[in-house]
């Protein structure tokens, strides 16, 4: 009894929320969306509550459906208003997500505070106001298609992912914090990107934390009957949380632990934590190089005898200062460090003359990866392809620059953009796919089609964003592309979070933020090509079409009168 007690009093506070919203006015309303948008960044990493999604999508939705006593009765006019009414909410949602979960951008310009502070404001707040223009079209279209009861939840499910997706193409794409990112504080739950991709389980994710959005305040004239079928979607939600948790965790445990082999190769990533006040400074560039050196060939617990003949040693995004295929001194000393058959992967700028100008002057800047053997010879060379915009690269930089706005990056103009992705033929060693800094945040463009790598190695610098919680996301989307491809990936990072991760995406060794030393493991094994490695995106698409389709043909939307 008092459980039946219980249950009918969470109905009650259900139905008394959704029918409150309903009942707000738009700015107040706007004001609700705006929070919730907000408090679903908890679900993301570092803090990585995804209950709170059970509360903030539901309250998206029944903002929405207030929209319709609105409209109700009003002239068919009305539905540009219930279209401009979901706009608003969407983006005041979306405004709330990226406003907060964006918030460490911000860190970025304080690095060279004279200079950039200034514009520090306005980046914090528009590029949020930009990527909420996309969680508002989401809300348009769901809104078009709008129906009662549970299919408006899918609805909503089918419009978000779309929009997430377009997010990570349009204008180069920016596809940080998708909502399915919110599965990677449950290991076992991630499993399921190796079919759907991150997108999928945005899909996926929606799907389940709007079901208590089933009960639609539009069509409760019989309050016994909403009862009983209100506890059904929710309960069958959790139930499907379950299923996928369980067929998580049989995958896990179905994966084959690698012993050691004196074939085995070591991986050492170097974390020296450098502020990014200090990387750029011509006096300190000696220690600097001389700390990168001590820490790669030191003996440590893990690895108490050094380096050994099948040791890759790996430095962050940009780790010198310098041209270093241009510094042969460099590449000796790092010879000396390296036993022979031994390797050093590392960020470097390279510089290039033009094609019309003279061989000694550089023209043509990357951001580039080098491998380096033993010998101190660059026997592999990588170009990123996927730049930063306003970081690495400055649209219309020659007009901009006059005007004092200028790239975060040090050198003029803009780096120039490589071929991508690829995979290097290592000496001695499995190919890899190289990666740079936020390359590894894009679903589906992280490995070479025509030749699939045993690995993916990722440096970065995220000593740009300090102790915030901007390098724990950029980690939580190396473990999505790490379980997608099937592929181990090996990440250093300047300041952290340095670390080895497996084809399932745990992480087996790692060294914390904003701390000095090393990571020593072994390269685990790849996987056979996943599904999402073979087939990308297309699973998605058929689950997008077989949900809109199976929905609509069940009822007709809901259109203004």
């Amino acid at each position: 009894m008092a459980f039946e007690c219980g249950l009918a009093a969470i109905f009650a506070g259900i139905s008394k929320l959704a029918r409150d919203l309903g009942e707000l006015t738009p700015r107040r309303r706007w004001a609700v969306a705006f929070l919730a948008g907000a408090l679903s960044v908890l679900a993301l990493p570092p803090v990585h509550f995804f209950p709170i999604l059970f509360f903030t999508f539901p309250i998206l939705v029944w903002l929405i459906d207030g929209l319709d006593r609105e409209g109700a009765g009003a002239t068919p006019p009305a539905r540009a208003t219930l279209i401009q009414g979901a706009a608003a909410i969407g983006w005041w949602f979306g405004f709330g997500y990226f406003l907060f979960g964006l918030y460490w951008i911000g860190f970025a310009f304080m690095v060279d505070a004279q200079k950039f502070a200034v514009f520090m404001p306005l980046a914090v707040v528009v590029l949020p106001a930009g990527l909420a223009l996309f969680t508002a079209a989401a809300t348009v279209l769901a809104r078009i298609f709008w129906f009662s009861g549970y299919r408006r939840i899918v609805m909503l499910a089918v419009s978000w992912t779309v929009l997430e997706w377009l997010r990570g193409h349009i204008l180069t794409g920016f596809p940080w914090n998708l909502i399915g990112e919110s599965f990677t504080g449950s290991t076992p739950l991630m499993q399921w990107a190796a079919l759907t991709g991150a997108y999928g389980l945005s899909f996926i994710a929606v799907l389940i934390v709007a079901a208590p959005a089933s009960f639609d305040p539009r069509a409760d004239e019989d309050a016994a009957m909403s009862r009983a079928s209100f506890w059904l979607v929710p309960v069958g939600a959790l139930a499907a949380l379950g299923f996928l948790w369980a067929g998580g965790a049989v995958r896990l445990a179905a994966a084959e632990t690698q012993e050691p082999s004196p074939d085995s190769i070591h991986l050492r990533l170097v974390q020296p934590n450098i502020p990014q006040t200090e990387k750029w400074k011509p006096e300190a560039r000696i220690a600097i190089l001389g700390e990168f050196l001590r820490m790669s060939g030191a003996p440590t617990a893990a690895a108490p005898k050094g380096l050994g003949p099948h040791s890759i040693v790996v430095w962050p995004e940009s780790a010198l200062a310098i041209f270093l295929a241009r510094e042969p001194y460099v590449l000796s000393a790092i010879s000396r460090i390296l036993p022979p058959g031994a390797l050093l992967i590392t960020g470097s700028v390279r510089g290039e003359p033009g094609p019309d100008g003279p061989p000694d002057r550089l023209q043509l800047f990357y951001n580039s990866l080098y491998v380096v053997n033993s010998d101190g010879r660059i026997v592999g060379t990588y170009d990123k392809f996927h730049l930063v915009p306003f970081g690495e690269y400055l649209p219309f930089h020659s007009w901009l620059e006059r005007i004092g706005l200028h790239k975060l990056a040090k050198l003029q103009g803009s780096f120039d953009i490589g071929p991508g992705p690829v995979t290097l033929t290592l000496p001695g060693a499995p190919s890899v796919s190289p990666l740079i800094c936020y390359e590894i945040i894009f679903p589906g463009a992280v490995v070479s089609k025509s030749e699939r790598p045993a690995w993916i190695v990722n440096v970065t610098n995220d000593a740009w964003f300090g102790t915030s919680s901007g390098p724990y996301q950029h980690l939580s989307q190396a473990r999505l592309r790490a379980v997608e491809q099937g592929l181990p990936i090996a990440r250093a990072a300047n300041t952290g979070i340095s670390a080895v991760i497996d084809p399932y995406g745990r992480i087996l060794a790692r060294k914390a933020l904003n701390t000095d030393g090393v990571v020593d493991a072994i390269l685990p094994p790849p996987l056979a090509p996943t599904p999402y490695a073979r087939f990308g995106d297309l699973i998605l698409a058929l689950m997008l079409l077989a949900a809109s389709a199976a929905v609509y043909g069940l009822r007709r939307p809901v259109r203004p009168s």
